[in-house]
């Protein structure tokens, strides 16, 4: 292949994988996997996870549970549905996983941040609350604290 059409082939790739990831955020409630998403944009699954880890720096899987994890922050703070009934509004099947995951990205378990960030966001724009309260993957918090040190 020469290197400009292998430069085709990966521009090509990055417009598939926008696709994907943009599906996701439209449709983070709906039951999604790697194959189905995969299918959606005529590639093997191992392909789709390959290149969107390259792209964006995360599996399909991780980046489409932070969008659920914040989705569920934003409901956690503004509404009165239950953990229980977030975890499934935002798409996980089970209420452990998405417990977890929760706790991994934000610190602290979804009960303790709708008790603590309850008010935290009143008066501010959508948009800044949205940035402010974003969840912050470990990795990103371990390349925070270095840079403190």
């Amino acid at each position: 292949m020469t290197s400009s059409a292998a430069a085709a082939q990966r521009l090509s790739d990055l417009a598939l994988l926008r696709r994907v990831r943009d599906r996701m955020d439209r449709e983070y409630a709906r039951p999604l996997d790697v194959e189905a998403l995969a299918r959606g944009v005529n590639m093997s699954a191992g392909h789709l996870s390959r290149q969107f880890r390259l792209a964006y720096g995360e599996s399909p899987y991780s980046y489409l549970m932070t969008r659920r994890i914040e989705r569920a922050m934003a409901l956690l703070r503004g509404s009165d549905l239950s953990v229980t009934e977030i975890c499934f509004a935002v798409g996980c099947s089970s209420l452990g996983t998405f417990s977890t995951r929760f706790t991994e990205l934000v610190g602290v378990p979804p009960s303790v941040y709708r008790h603590r960030a309850g008010n935290a966001t009143l008066g501010m724009a959508p948009c800044v609350a949205k940035q402010v309260t974003r969840p912050i993957r470990n990795r990103e918090a371990r390349a925070s604290e270095q840079q403190l040190a």
